[in-house]
């Protein structure tokens, strides 16, 4: 086991805190080594004074096998595991004292206390790099049949003319294959030993990038692949979708690139919009002032439950049957506040909209103005019609 350089300052720490009492000759920690089928051997860790040249061992050493009074062992005992020894010696003609011994023996417990914490964090380091193997692994396995899904669908596209019926159909296939491969690019990173962290980290939720067409990101290029998506699943579902009936200026003005996680956000909303709202009840998604309205036309969610189901893991009584994690509201948030947005619940979606139905679920995403064109006046009724 590799001991961190924070437990061993705090031995030395330790040791270093007897060298007030004259009485005391010499301090010396071991640490146990397990062998299989064999009793545990000790290794030494540190020694006090440091500078009174290395001790041998103890299997080394046939006079520690002796008793003397003079020589006290305190063992590091955790959780019923012997974890280690100190070793305390004091000159002959001195006396133990109650004092000393408390303080000893209180030394020893931290010891302990904080070896079981190195056991513990080195188990963890070994399954998190098990774990971060395993990730590669498949991440590798991964990429091969993602590759071969698009080259198929690429000659595919090739043999449909620019006209043909299923042509948008194979070209949302190749955008969610190109979708997957940037999450399984984020689990990639996931599993490198150089993971960003702290404050300085660009991106702690490692969150696939959304590549941008054209000069600039917009929400307008940000929905429709997934009103697209949205559209084929309602057609599948035999439910009634409600698409934006036009797009407002607003959509059409540059983003920041970290504004690209907004898709994740409408992405998420959709998926439990169609996953829990019942079977033949309308949804859609409408365009408000620097909002986004994800709505279905289902159950209101209950009031005690209505800011429940934003915390993480938490779900709403209607969905316990049914399989997820409780993660997606509670990302949509933090991402929608990380942008200094906000994600709010309504169960009248005809008060943001008139022409929604009175009673269901309407999750509304507010997003701030762009700054590529802050608001200076009475904001402008210009549309493009879809």
């Amino acid at each position: 086991m590799q001991l961190s350089n924070r437990f061993l300052t705090l031995v030395k720490q330790q040791l270093q805190s007897f060298s007030g009492d004259a009485s005391l000759e010499r301090l010396v920690v071991y640490i146990a080594q397990s062998s299989e089928g064999d009793a545990p051997s000790f290794t030494m860790l540190d020694q006090w004074p440091p500078d009174g040249g290395r001790l041998p061992e103890i299997a080394d050493d046939p006079l520690l096998r002796i008793p003397a009074p003079e020589r006290h062992w305190f063992p590091l005992r955790h959780d019923d595991l012997l974890l280690g020894v100190l070793r305390a010696e004091q000159q002959r003609e001195s006396e133990w004292s109650e004092q000393l011994d408390h303080r000893l023996q209180a030394s020893a417990s931290a010891l302990a206390y904080s070896l079981g914490l190195e056991l513990e964090r080195s188990r963890l380091l070994d399954e998190l790099h098990q774990h971060r193997q395993q990730m590669n692994l498949v991440v590798h396995q991964l990429r091969n049949p993602l590759a071969a899904l698009r080259t198929y669908a690429q000659l595919l596209l090739r043999r449909l003319g620019p006209e043909h019926l299923q042509r948008p159909l194979v070209t949302g296939l190749l955008q969610e294959q190109a979708q997957l491969d940037r999450y399984i690019t984020s689990l990639d990173l996931i599993g490198q030993e150089n993971l960003p962290h702290g404050p300085e980290a660009p991106a702690p939720l490692l969150l696939p990038q959304v590549a941008s067409k054209g000069p600039g990101l917009t929400i307008e290029h940000l929905l429709q692949p997934l009103i697209e998506r949205a559209a084929a699943t309602a057609a599948l579902q035999n439910r009634a979708w409600q698409a934006p009936r036009n797009w407002p200026d607003w959509t059409q003005e540059i983003r920041p690139d970290d504004d690209a996680v907004v898709s994740e956000v409408v992405a998420n909303l959709l998926e439990n919009a169609f996953r829990y709202s019942p079977t033949g009840c309308p949804l859609g998604l409408s365009l408000l002032e620097h909002s986004i309205l994800i709505w279905d036309g289902g159950p209101p969610i209950p009031d005690q439950e209505q800011e429940l189901i934003f915390r993480k893991g938490e779900r709403g009584s209607s969905s316990k049957d049914q399989s997820g994690s409780g993660l997606g509201l509670a990302l949509a948030r933090l991402l929608a506040e990380e942008r200094g947005g906000a994600l709010v619940l309504s169960t009248n979606p005809n008060q943001l909209d008139p022409s929604l139905p009175s009673r269901g679920n309407g999750f509304l995403l507010s997003l701030p103005p762009s700054p590529e064109k802050a608001p200076t006046g009475p904001s402008t009724t210009n549309q493009r019609s879809r």
